[in-house]
């Protein structure tokens, strides 16, 4: 078995696809909210993914992908048995909620991918775990069975309604606050104006609210400052002094801005690619 070689290769979504790869090095230290950058081909870009499961026994890395860019539909171009050029990783610092027995995991969109890991260790080590849910649509709900096995409560909630609850995740939130559940934290994963809107709600209740921070990133050991953001009025790096942070500490209107440099390039290498 060839190193980085996709093992397998299932699309879970529209534009979203599931990738076990082979990296066993990475398999063997790959802990909860770290991630790893991979690069196509020896041209490739660099680009991060959030590790969203791992077997150390098999020696692979499961990533969670949505084709929205160059090198995400290069990749999507790969078949199994194809090999990666690059793999590294794990990167970044693991999620540590061990000081929290009741949790609240909040995944949007992709977000899924990111809280499934968390979802299943606080279910193995016996702490209270509810998890929400949310997307635009049915097509777009993710890992649905994998959170009913590693959680107390499954919350879905999609934009129209057509499964679960019709609204957002904030809306779940503060129901289920004001229904009586009390939460020692909550870990909120998904696009950045959705994780804006649950640390403002958050705030509010006081209730410790962990985000994580996907920015832009070059090389994934803090040399390059590509993914820079403010927290706590202070420069962080989202590769190293992250990629998790106070959620009511992070400016999200700079990372927002910030996260859309480059839509112009990106959208031209796409037409490329696709011509």
């Amino acid at each position: 078995m060839k190193n980085y070689e996709i093992i397998s290769k299932r699309v879970l979504a529209e534009n979203v696809i599931e990738y076990n790869i082979y990296a066993p090095n990475v398999a063997r230290h790959a802990r909860a909210g770290q991630f790893i950058i991979l690069r196509t081909d020896s041209d490739g870009e660099r680009v991060p993914f959030t590790i969203c499961d791992y077997s150390r026994e098999n020696g692979t890395v499961c990533i969670l992908v949505q084709t929205v860019g160059y090198t995400t539909m290069k990749l999507a171009q790969m078949n199994v048995g194809d090999a990666l050029s690059d793999f590294v990783g794990p990167l970044g610092n693991p999620t540590d909620l061990s000081e929290y027995n009741s949790v609240l995991l909040v995944g949007g969109g992709i977000g899924s991918a990111v809280i499934y890991p968390q979802a299943k260790q606080l279910k193995s080590e016996g702490k209270a775990v509810d998890v929400v849910v949310g997307a635009r649509n049915i097509s777009l709900i993710m890992y649905e069975n994998e959170f009913k096995m590693n959680s107390d409560n499954l919350y879905l909630i999609t934009d129209d309604g057509s499964n679960g609850k019709k609204g957002f995740v904030t809306d779940y939130i503060k129901e289920l606050v004001d229904g009586g559940k009390h939460y020692d934290a909550i870990l909120a994963v998904g696009p950045l104006p959705m994780m804006r809107a649950v640390c403002n709600l958050t705030k509010e209740y006081g209730i410790k609210t962990i985000v994580s921070m996907n920015s832009l990133m070059v090389d994934g050991t803090g040399m390059c400052g590509c993914c820079r953001l403010t927290v706590g009025d202070k420069t962080k790096y989202a590769c190293i002094d992250g990629p998790e942070f106070d959620g009511h500490l992070v400016d999200f209107d700079e990372a927002i801005s910030r996260s859309r440099l480059y839509k112009a390039e990106e959208q031209e290498h796409l037409c490329s690619l696709r011509g």
